[in-house]
């Protein structure tokens, strides 16, 4: 009779843990801030983990540092996804999040119009003379990663526009209304208005992106449960067919 219940016992825990894993907490809401570059890939993901978990996703797409911003004014947000390692220190130093995991690279490249007109053909074009171009502005990531990448190649650029977050850049360049932008790999990819120059060695500057339960999620399941998720081969195969290289 003791191992009978036993089993019983066993097979009841079993069966909850799984539980944890799929539809743990039916018709409940989650609200993630995300990267503006993760757009794409975070709205499918974020179908997906409802589908798997009967949770809603919420989802807030700004620059990395801008989110922080909101987080640090009381913003709610469950889950914090950034561009880079750095932005995320200062969320986690602000006690915003907690045990950051990265899940994810990405990498800069060159998006010009279709056709591109000012025949731009690398980094050093940029410099040319009636060449406009826009980057992201120093304080977010991909604006950060440009600034090491046109120093570490010793390309000086006076940008003709700085935004807040790297689809604003993509727009500036689907619009014509510059003649080039940095911006990440993925950015390009998802747009067909735009086409992408090479950059060699850009490998030397890689943005790592991290993922975080926020301490407003920290006594939700659903939280952890999304970065989980987000780690997951499920999400990651999304992730990877959008552009971004593996965690």
């Amino acid at each position: 009779m003791m191992k009978s219940l036993a089993a019983v016992v066993a097979l009841t825990l079993t069966c909850c843990a799984l539980t944890s894993c799929g539809k743990a907490d039916p018709g409940s809401s989650l609200t993630v801030f995300a990267a503006a570059s993760l757009k794409k890939s975070f709205e499918e993901i974020g179908k997906d983990f409802e589908e798997e978990t009967g949770t809603a996703v919420a989802l807030n797409f700004a620059g990395s540092s801008g989110l922080v911003e909101q987080m640090k004014s009381g913003a709610p947000a469950q889950v914090f996804a950034s561009a880079d390692e750095p932005t995320m220190d200062t969320a986690s130093q602000a006690g915003l999040v907690h045990d950051p995991r990265i899940f994810a690279t990405n990498t800069l490249t060159i998006a010009v119009p279709r056709g591109n007109p000012a025949n731009i053909t690398g980094l050093e074009a940029l410099s040319r003379p009636g060449v406009k171009v826009a980057v992201c502005a120093p304080a977010v990531p991909c604006g950060n990663a440009t600034r090491k990448l046109l120093s570490r190649r010793g390309v000086p650029l006076k940008p003709a526009t700085e935004e807040s977050k790297v689809t604003a850049v993509l727009t500036k360049v689907e619009s014509g209304q510059v003649d080039a932008g940095l911006v990440y790999v993925t950015d390009a990819r998802a747009s067909d208005k735009v086409e992408a120059v090479d950059l060699p060695q850009v490998g030397a500057v890689v943005n790592r992106y991290p993922i975080a339960v926020t301490s407003q999620g920290e006594k939700t399941a659903s939280a952890a449960q999304f970065v989980e998720f987000v780690l997951s081969e499920r999400a990651q195969q999304v992730l990877q067919s959008n552009g971004f290289g593996q965690p």
